[in-house]
Order: C-alpha cells, then sequence, then structure tokens
C-alpha cells in the first residue's frame, strides 16, 4: 500500500493535522507526518515532493494558513495527487489560506477540503489510495455502509419518540 505524506506548514497546525492522522491510523494506512515551511524551508519542501513518489507515497496532504503556498509548492514539485488543508487563522478566519489553497494554475491542481478539514483530507487520500488497493476499498465501502446504518437508526429513534 502506498504511504500518505502530511505535511504542515507549522507544528502550530498540529491539534488540526491529527484529525487526518488518526483517521489513517484507524484505517491502517501508513503516513508520515513533517513540517516544512514552503517559505522558511524552501529547499527541503521542495526534496521532500521531489522525492515523494520514489519514496513510496501516493498522496501528499498539505495543512497551511495564511499565505498557504505549501500544497502549491507540493504541487509544483511532483505529479502525486495533493490534498490542501486550508488552517483557520485569527486574520481572516481561514479564508485567505482557501483562496490560497485553492487557486491553482492550470496543469497544477490541488484538491482542497473545507478550512480546517483534516479529517476529509484522510479520507479523500484513502479513496484515492484505495484506487489500487481492494482491501482498503472494501473497508471504505464498509464504513460509509455503516454511516448509512447510523443515520437510518437514528432517524428510527425519531419515529419512536415523535
Amino acid at each position: 500500500m502506498k504511504k500518505v505524506a502530511v505535511v504542515m506548514g507549522s507544528d502550530s497546525d498540529l491539534p488540526v493535522v491529527e484529525g487526518a492522522v488518526k483517521v489513517l491510523k484507524e484505517y491502517a494506512v501508513p503516513y508520515e507526518a513533517h513540517v516544512y515551511s514552503a517559505h522558511r524551508t524552501p529547499e527541503q519542501a521542495k526534496e521532500f515532493f521531489s522525492n515523494a513518489k520514489k519514496n513510496g507515497f501516493g498522496v501528499i496532504i498539505c495543512a497551511a494558513g495564511m499565505a498557504a503556498h505549501l500544497a502549491g509548492a507540493a504541487a509544483a514539485n511532483t505529479t502525486l495527487p495533493v490534498i490542501g488543508i486550508p488552517m483557520k487563522s485569527s486574520a481572516f478566519g481561514g479564508m485567505d489560506a482557501l483562496l490560497s489553497t485553492v487557486q491553482m494554475p492550470t496543469g497544477l491542481p490541488v484538491a482542497t477540503v473545507a478550512v480546517d478539514g483534516a479529517k476529509n483530507a484522510a479520507h479523500l487520500a484513502m479513496q484515492i489510495i484505495a484506487l489500487g488497493d481492494d482491501e482498503l476499498a472494501e473497508k471504505l465501502e464498509r464504513a460509509r455502509e455503516d454511516m448509512k446504518n447510523a443515520v437510518l437508526e437514528k432517524d428510527r429513534a425519531l419515529q419512536e419518540k415523535i
């Protein structure tokens, strides 16, 4: 199974990013987590992203706030799928990061989840990896079935109360 890279622009992003790590662990998807900044460690970030495919990664998740150039830096240096997590900031509530992450030039796409949407980033990464991994695909299908059944059970409980 291919690994997922989870890269954050700052260790202050960790409380949100831990949501993605928890999901990946839950599904036994191998991952590595790193802190690289598009602005403060551009050489190290470029080296990591440029070698990600060769190093067994299948998807890269990048979390960054404010100018949020990390996912774009990743996309510029690999052909692997890149998923951006725009991080909430005090100045603009994450809107600045959302726009920086989603507005990529043609040919360098970054799939973008909601502001602070780390868990969905992990789910999307797993769906991409599951294209080549039947066991993971089955786990995801079972999880969807479990979600459906939980909602239907809540509906049944509601009908008994009303």
